[in-house]
């Protein structure tokens, strides 16, 4: 396949714990590499609570989401803002708590959570226009939240998370049960989704779960 398919890549950060989990968000963007379609990289233009990832604690300090999330970019950025969700043939959201603390409030809220508003537009319209979604680890809860007003009920997993997955019911998803190398498909909607991080797994086998998902995505575009 030559590159010329684009994949909007949406970053919440740099770093598991105030944005995007980074070995997730590599391991997307070889396998996007790999499979020969070109990445253009998105984030919304917004503040995040800053986590020191050595104690785990907030320093108290604020960081810029897309400033953070050009260090994985390798400096490409795109404000999220300014996208429409047909400007590319999929999207793609790796996990983190950022996915959870910035692109929504799942992890503040739970079932009750809410997306960025500009995470909402895409997701929406990329549900309307049948653009793929990919997502992996917490950001299917996210995915969850953007399209619980849309009037699709979306299938997604991650992993077998009680919690969670009891989140992801209460905002009018289905959540399927799968594991950390697996993918949960929804045709319907041409979402498929993997558990990733989501369980204490190792690296290869989180990357197993994260290639067949990347992999779906691409035979949808």
């Amino acid at each position: 396949m030559s590159k010329s398919k684009t994949i909007g890549v949406v970053l919440s950060g740099c770093g598991v714990f105030d944005g995007s989990e980074i070995h997730e968000a590599v391991i997307c963007l070889l396998a996007l590499d790999r499979a020969g379609v070109q990445t253009q990289f998105y984030a919304p233009n917004m503040e995040l609570d800053e986590i020191d990832h050595i104690t785990g604690k907030p320093t108290g300090e604020k960081r810029q989401v897309m400033k953070e999330s050009a260090r994985i970019s390798r400096g490409p950025m795109n404000d999220l803002a300014q996208a429409k969700a047909t400007d590319v043939s999929a999207w793609v959201f790796p996990g983190g708590f950022g996915a959870a603390k910035n692109l929504s409030n799942v992890a503040m809220v739970g079932g009750e959570a809410s997306a960025h508003p500009e995470v909402t537009r895409i997701v929406q319209e990329a549900l309307e226009k049948k653009v793929p979604l990919g997502a992996c680890c917490i950001a299917p809860a996210m995915l969850s939240a953007a399209a619980k007003d849309s009037g699709k009920k979306l299938k997604v997993t991650i992993g077998n998370d009680e919690g969670t997955a009891s989140a992801i019911e209460a905002m009018g998803a289905q959540h399927v049960q799968c594991a950390v190398e697996g993918i949960v498909e929804d045709v319907d909607h041409r979402v498929v989704t993997s558990p990733a991080y989501m369980y204490d797994a190792g690296i290869t086998e989180v990357a197993q779960g994260i290639e067949k998902m990347i992999a779906k995505v691409v035979s949808w575009i």
